[in-house]
């Protein structure tokens, strides 16, 4: 599992060329991700996250083991991977995605250097860039209204498409003090336009269940 080898497997099965950086095994990839490795070109710099779920007939419960997620960090990437050499995949892509902020504890930091770092010496035209916090419960309301502004702060840089779930968008609206309490279509289209005002990227999307909801300048 791992939002990023699910979401860069599912690309990757369509068809789509997909480069995947993240925790799948230092310095080789653990054997589960194999099929993985077969459909991208996969570059891991740490151990993966490991979780124990006790499964039961009306639920589970999640015992998760991330310590060696902090190995993901913006010193460790620029040793393991390369400054230049990540500077060059994303003046490749057309399309990007920074996923799972909310178990990665130290991607505020990836994010500031990016910024800082990679952004300003991009060329060509903009790329599309998707952004997943993943459910921010286990993040500080310091922690989100910051990483918050991080995510507004590419919108000068990509066309930045911000998704959330129905529980992550109640989250948010929680940090940002706004009113998540009508879940109906209509209520959630309203969050949306909310956040991404709050939060000034392209487009800010919520996905319950059954139907999905978008915010864009077009409405």
């Amino acid at each position: 599992g791992g939002n990023g080898p699910i979401m860069g497997n599912a690309l990757a099965s369509l068809g789509l060329p997909v480069t995947y950086l993240g925790t799948l095994g230092y310095p080789n990839p653990h054997p589960v991700f194999t099929d993985f490795t077969r459909h991208a070109t996969v570059h891991s710099i740490a151990e993966p996250g490991y979780t124990d779920a006790l499964e039961f007939t009306d639920g589970k419960i999640l015992v998760g083991k991330h310590e060696s997620l902090r190995d993901m960090n913006w010193d460790n990437l620029v040793a393991r991977f390369g400054q230049d050499r990540f500077v060059a995949c994303v003046q490749a892509a057309r399309f990007l995605g920074f996923v799972n902020w909310t178990m990665l504890t130290l991607m505020s930091g990836i994010w500031e250097a990016i910024l800082r770092e990679v952004c300003p010496v991009l060329t060509g035209p903009r790329r599309t860039l998707f952004i997943d916090l993943a459910d921010p419960e286990k993040r500080t309301g310091e922690d989100v209204r910051h990483g918050l502004k991080l995510v507004a702060a590419f919108q000068e840089h990509f066309d930045v498409l911000l998704g959330l779930n129905e529980k992550e968008s109640g989250e948010v609206a929680h940090h940002l003090q706004l009113d998540a309490t009508d879940r109906s279509p209509a209520g959630l289209c309203r969050l949306a336009q909310q956040i991404r005002e709050r939060v000034p990227v392209s487009t800010v999307v919520i996905h319950p269940v059954s139907f999905a909801v978008a915010a864009s300048a077009a409405g």
